[in-house]
């Protein structure tokens, strides 16, 4: 059977988006046939400004409204205690633990060979810089304990350790699953390994 060519190009669009198979793409698809036009008028908007509306925070490189984000602007956060994490997502699962008072650094990756992505593609180079910032005193490395987060957690202390400086670099504490990645822990896991963190 021939299916419509905008319903085949929706699904084709849904499939290229991470964990969506060809039949989880042919779900959304088709449910979406059945939302009132309004409502997908509206979605479709929200679609088109998720970029026009998001900006990379200048400081700390989470995605924001404007830069510096909220939390870098924010003059009760700790700017003394940095946590590094992989991706955005990662800020906002360590916000719901509730049990962090510092401020980010967004590498939007890590060290991966087998994917052609080096220490330039992403922002330790940053990072580096960052870490001579004066009232810099302790630098946590909160990257998901799987090979390439420990890999790049070791390039990054290789750098950091380079500058000779007094800041102290921590990593999180094994709470976390080994494997498992941040975004999926839940709060209270979350926030015994950001307690437990340990001096790397």
């Amino acid at each position: 059977m021939r299916v419509a060519r905008a319903i085949n190009n929706l699904i084709e669009a849904f499939e290229r988006l991470p964990g969506i198979g060809p039949k989880t793409a042919a779900r959304l698809t088709y449910y979406l046939l059945h939302v009132p036009q309004g409502e997908l008028e509206k979605f479709a908007g929200v679609l088109s400004n998720l970029k026009k509306d998001t900006v990379e925070c200048g400081v700390c490189h989470n995605v924001a409204e404007a830069s510096p984000c909220d939390i870098c602007a924010d003059r009760d956060r700790d700017s003394g205690t940095v946590c590094v994490v992989e991706q955005p997502l990662d800020v906002l699962a360590i916000e719901r633990g509730d049990g962090y008072k510092g401020v980010y650094h967004v590498l939007h990756g890590v060290i991966d060979p087998l994917h052609n992505i080096g220490p330039d593609e992403i922002k330790i180079r940053e990072l580096v810089d960052r870490s001579q910032e004066s009232g810099v005193r302790e630098i946590i490395l909160a990257l998901n304990p799987n090979m390439e987060g420990e890999a790049t957690c070791m390039y990054i202390n290789k750098m950091l350790k380079a500058q000779n400086s007094s800041f102290k670099i921590t990593r999180l504490a094994h709470g976390l699953p080994v494997g498992a990645d941040i975004e999926y822990a839940d709060d209270r896991t979350l926030t015994h390994a950001m307690q437990g963190r340990r001096e790397y």
